[in-house]
């Protein structure tokens, strides 16, 4: 069974390689793509068959939950670029000189609003309530960022502070 076995492959190969030497090189190029991708097709067919491949399946599938939270994600796009400073509205600059020549780097009662999402003037339940909303989102034990989740908590400190907290 073994010698049946032997004397396929050799014609096989024989056939192949008479295949071969009658392609011009332009012909060979293509074809040894081909052949490279079918080899690479069968070895991980064969990996996926012999259980090998479970380092690649576990890649993907921790790609996965990732791709769901992208749009849920991208909806608190607007936001970071408020806190970050991009996308700023004319007189911007203004504001960012009046900040740097003032003596802190504090966070405005006006920032600390817009940050949270209130209107100035709000009672002290409404700031608790919005700084807990946001933190549910962006804090860093639920995927958040610990940038945007200080920045939520500078601006709770900042209106609550400022009315003796």
């Amino acid at each position: 069974m073994q010698w049946i076995l032997g004397l396929g492959l050799a014609a096989l190969l024989f056939y192949v390689l008479k295949r071969w030497g009658a392609l011009d090189p332009g012909q060979k190029k293509a074809a040894t793509w081909k052949v490279a991708l079918v080899v690479a097709g069968v070895l991980l067919v064969f990996m996926v068959l012999t259980g090998r491949v479970h380092v690649l399946t576990a890649a993907v599938a921790a790609l996965i939950p990732l791709l769901r939270k992208l749009p849920s994600l991208l909806q608190f796009l607007p936001h970071a670029r408020r806190l970050f400073g991009e996308g700023e509205q004319p007189g911007g600059q203004q504001r960012n000189q009046q900040q740097s020549a003032g003596s802190s780097d504090q966070m405005s009662k006006r920032e600390a609003c817009e940050i949270l999402d209130v209107e100035p003037g709000c009672s002290r339940d409404e700031i608790v309530a919005a700084h807990r909303r946001l933190m549910q989102k962006l804090h860093p034990d639920r995927g958040g960022n610990d940038y945007l989740a200080a920045k939520v908590n500078e601006a709770k400190f900042v209106l609550l502070g400022k009315r003796g907290s």
